[in-house]
């Protein structure tokens, strides 16, 4: 069983990291679901692409808040590097100058 950790307000509490996904996996099933009974019998294509960009940014966007714009903290809580953060922000015009 994978565990996290979770820091809040300085304080580091251990978690069951599958469980703690679980809601956002299950959203982003169902989410799938729906867009693709919307689209009936439309042709579609780059599924992947468009799923990945928008959960990829609103997560920046998020994390960057929650690290009060600090890039360092926000990319080592993602687990990617800063040059990789900064790479997606701009991707996703998100980036302050």
């Amino acid at each position: 069983m994978p565990i996290a950790k979770l820091q809040k307000e300085n304080v580091t509490t251990l978690i069951d990291d599958s469980k703690a996904h679980a809601p956002l996996r299950a959203w982003v099933a169902q989410s799938v679901r729906n867009y693709l009974l919307q689209l009936g019998e439309q042709p579609a294509s780059q599924l992947y692409a468009m799923v990945l960009s928008q959960i990829e940014a609103p997560l920046l966007k998020v994390v960057l808040e929650h690290t009060r714009q600090n890039k360092q903290q926000a990319a080592e809580l993602l687990g990617i590097s800063r040059a990789t953060l900064r790479k997606k922000l701009k991707q996703y015009n998100l980036i302050q100058n």
